[in-house]
């Protein structure tokens, strides 16, 4: 498989999917980025308190999130190398369950709901209406 035409897909995909796939982009990634944000503003407060699961301390984790959440999140809402965008964003998500929720799914809940949008959305791709489309059709013209 030609690894450009993963991350740039080139596939005509119907126009109500191509939208459905937009709008799930732009809402749960600027909601994922936003939580990033509200990290990066009290970073300060935020990272002696912060869990340090991967043991590199809680200022390089919580530095981590932030990019997990949000420069990954504002990629994925552009739909900007949205795949290896989502693996931060799937990694973030699968520590928080696991590690600081104990996998559980009532205290999980949100961690577990972003990490199953963004497993699937790692499956259907970015769609047409995205930066990648742009780029994946003037690249296989």
């Amino acid at each position: 498989m030609n690894v450009l035409k993963y991350l740039f897909p080139t596939e005509k995909e119907s126009a109500k999917f191509a939208v459905l796939l937009l709008l799930s982009r732009v809402v749960f990634g600027l909601l994922f980025a936003s939580h990033g944000l509200e990290k990066l503003l009290n970073f300060s407060a935020t990272a002696p308190h912060f869990p340090d699961p991967i043991g590199f301390g809680s200022d390089v984790a919580l530095a981590l999130s932030i990019f997990g959440e949000l420069a990954c999140g504002i990629a994925f809402a552009l739909g900007f190398l949205t795949r290896l965008a989502l693996l931060p964003m799937i990694f973030t998500m699968i520590v928080a369950f696991i590690t600081v929720h104990g996998g559980s799914i009532h205290d999980g809940e949100l961690a577990f709901l972003y990490l199953v949008i963004f497993v699937l959305s790692w499956l259907a791709g970015p769609g047409s209406c995205s930066v990648d489309g742009l780029i994946g059709r003037r690249l296989f013209r």
